[in-house]
């Protein structure tokens, strides 16, 4: 009777699992909570308790979801190489979608970053006076843009020098090195937390707000987001190393590590051109802040 359930090929058929199920639903309440959420910040009586509920059930989700995948790869020996390619290609595709994600912020800001002119025309809400970056306002609205060769450069050689210390980790997982790679892992987080909080330090201190005019509203949903996808990257590798301290992770058997390295690694090259075209490029004439 054993032997007609054995395994007999290298594939890993899920069993049934509520999490896609609540996951939906969490994310139907999540945006639910967050139209509430902004309909009573109209009225100028925000309410986060719309968010919070919504927001409770996708942390649990994802708590729940990864759990067991963890528990398939590291107990139950579900993670076969055919699989792991499979989750390889799911990466990737993945990493590709978001580089489409990033490639809008792009487009919409060397949209109207070679073609102000039209921007005025289009909608005289989001002035450029006719040049980019937006000429200095009487207002106070666009102090100026930052200066490339200043806090952006030190933020730039942090996440450069992350992407180092990730790289260190790997080579010490391939080699079998445990202390190579949790301190790889610890240097990566701290670097990343650092970035994070950098950023925040220059969003205080910028010269401009979000609204306003065009130029706000392109430069912090590109670096915004990216911000954001940092702090996801963070949390991926503190997950990460947790798991390592449990003895997770071989050198034949790391998916999980690889992910999260490539996602860093994505992060990285998108703030390299970030920098390269809206800090450098577009830098026009910096104001001190």
């Amino acid at each position: 009777m054993a032997d007609a359930h054995a395994k007999e090929h290298d594939y890993h058929l899920v069993e049934p699992s509520p999490w896609p199920a609540v996951g939906s639903l969490g994310a139907f309440v999540l945006a639910v909570g967050t139209i509430l959420y902004f309909i009573s910040r109209k009225d100028g009586d925000p309410q986060l308790l719309y968010v919070l509920p919504g927001m409770a059930l996708v942390i649990f989700t994802m708590f729940g979801w990864w759990r067991d995948v963890i528990r398939e790869a590291e107990t139950e020996g579900c993670h076969t190489p055919v699989v792991q390619i499979h989750l390889r290609y799911g990466m990737i595709m993945f990493i590709a979608s978001e580089v489409m994600f990033f490639v809008a912020w792009f487009w919409a800001y060397f949209d109207v970053a070679l073609f102000p002119g039209e921007a005025v025309q289009v909608s005289r809400t989001e002035l450029t006076g006719g040049q980019w970056p937006p000429v200095v306002t009487e207002d106070g609205r666009f102090l100026g843009t930052f200066d490339p060769w200043d806090l952006p450069l030190v933020n730039t050689l942090i996440l450069l020098t992350s992407g180092t210390t990730v790289t260190w980790a790997h080579h010490a997982l391939l080699h079998d090195d445990r202390k190579g790679l949790i301190w790889g892992l610890i240097s990566t987080i701290v670097l990343g937390v650092l970035f994070t909080a950098c950023q925040a330090y220059e969003y205080a201190h910028a010269g401009f707000q979000f609204s306003g005019h065009i130029y706000g509203s392109t430069f912090y949903m590109a670096t915004g987001f990216h911000g954001f996808h940092v702090i996801v990257g963070t949390i991926f590798l503190t997950v990460i190393l947790f798991r390592a301290l449990k003895g997770h992770f071989t050198p034949k058997q790391h998916f999980g590590f690889e992910a999260a390295a490539w996602y860093w690694h994505f992060v990285d090259v998108v703030w390299l051109f970030l920098f390269a075209s809206i800090y450098v490029w577009g830098a026009g004439t910096p104001a001190p802040h």
